[in-house]
Formats: structure tokens, C-alpha cells, sequence
């Protein structure tokens, strides 16, 4: 089995995005690229500079409440990523807390067979496991692909994440935790079925996140 990593991007300009795209598919199965990281009027360009890889890319536009960088409004947010859909990207990042709230988004990326990517992060601890074990079933309403993220205070926390493979069903699920007791987290859920796992170019775009090289030598450590 091929253990798959995804890079993720979050540079400020069209140039730079494109520049570490073409090195992150040199090295990487897929990359993210984090459009909040851009400026909105960059946007547009950015996705007809790169649609041509658009097919083994992630779109990630997280607002700030989420921890990500957007700071225009839910309903130029909810256009943007109506945009992004029509491109017909690798998948689409959905946080659940947008898609579950806005029907209409829900309908139309329906229509448009967007392949979506429904996401839930905690940026301070880990739930118990009966709370993330119901969060990923609520998640699978809209879609397969599900990705929790959580973050770890100590290795407990990083082993009740992993424990969600155990009970994933037909999801395509992604999970691990973030932080230093979570590092080891973004390595074995590629073990427990993870179609992928996050990593940097080089600095780490989220806490705890393993670089490209780190990923691959561990993974292909022979053992004996």
C-alpha cells in the first residue's frame, strides 16, 4: 500500500503559490493551498494560474473562527467558494459548521457533484471519544470524506482521535491531532487507513505538522 501525503501551501501572492505548487506536486501526491492566505481580488487569478493541477489539489478557505486567515464576510466567503467549486478541484475543504448552517451552499455544491471535504477542528483539546464518534456521523450526511482535528495535551488524546478508525465505516476519514503530542498522530493514521496525511514544504503551517522529507523517510523505513 502507498502511504499518500498532501502539502499544504499558505503563501500571499498568486506567484508564490504557483511557484511552491510545482515543487509540493514534485514531491507530494496532492498539495492544499490555503486561499484565506490571499488577498480576495487574488483569488480568482490564483485559481486560472493553477487549474490545470487544480485536479490533485485541496481548497481550503478557512475564516477566522475556524483559525484560518478569511476576514471578509460569510457571504463573500460563501461566493468564493461557489467559485472555487466550479473549477471542479481534487476536493473542496467545507468546515461542518458552515455547511450544516447554509442549506443553500449544501444544494448547490450538491448540484455542481463538487467533491467536498467536510472538516471539524478544536483548537484547544480533545473531545471524549462518544462526542467525535457523533460529530463524524453527522459529518458523513454530506459527504464521505470527513476530516477531524483535534488537539492533543498529551498522548491520550492523540490515541482517542486514532481511536475514530476503529468505527469509520465507508468514510474516507482523516484524523489526528495537532501540537507536539499529536506529531506522532499524523503518522499512524496513514497506518489506520488514512487516504493521506498534512504536511509542510519546510516550516509547518499548522502546529505539529511533520515536513514533506520527515513523512516520506519514516515511511519508507525498512525494518531488520
Amino acid at each position: 500500500m502507498k502511504y499518500k501525503t498532501c502539502v499544504s501551501i499558505a503563501e500571499n501572492s498568486s506567484h508564490k503559490i504557483k511557484q511552491n505548487l510545482k515543487n509540493a506536486l514534485r514531491k507530494s501526491d496532492y498539495a492544499e493551498i490555503r486561499f484565506d492566505f490571499l488577498k480576495t481580488d487574488e483569488i480568482p487569478k490564483t485559481l486560472e494560474i493553477i487549474k490545470k493541477d487544480l485536479k490533485k489539489v485541496v481548497c481550503t478557505l478557512r475564516p477566522k473562527s475556524e483559525g484560518g486567515k478569511f476576514e471578509g464576510s460569510e457571504e463573500e466567503r460563501i461566493a468564493i467558494l461557489k467559485l472555487i467549486a466550479e473549477y471542479n478541484p481534487f476536493l473542496l475543504d467545507i468546515e461542518f459548521n458552515t455547511i450544516k448552517k447554509n442549506k443553500e451552499l449544501a444544494r448547490y455544491l450538491k448540484s455542481t457533484k463538487t467533491k467536498l471535504l467536510i472538516s471539524w477542528h478544536d483548537f484547544k483539546k480533545t473531545p471524549k471519544f462518544s462526542e467525535l464518534k457523533n460529530m463524524m456521523n453527522q459529518m458523513a450526511k454530506f459527504s464521505h470524506n470527513v476530516k477531524i482535528v483535534t488537539t492533543a495535551k498529551s498522548v491520550d488524546d492523540s490515541t482517542r482521535t486514532l481511536q475514530m478508525y476503529s468505527k469509520k465505516g465507508k468514510n474516507n476519514l482523516i484524523a489526528f491531532a495537532m501540537g507536539n503530542n499529536g506529531r506522532v498522530s499524523r503518522i499512524l493514521c496513514l497506518y489506520l487507513g488514512s487516504p493521506y496525511t498534512y504536511v509542510s514544504l519546510g516550516k509547518p503551517v499548522a502546529p505539529g505538522q511533520l515536513s514533506v522529507d520527515e513523512v516520506k523517510k519514516i515511511i519508507t523505513l525498512k525494518i531488520g
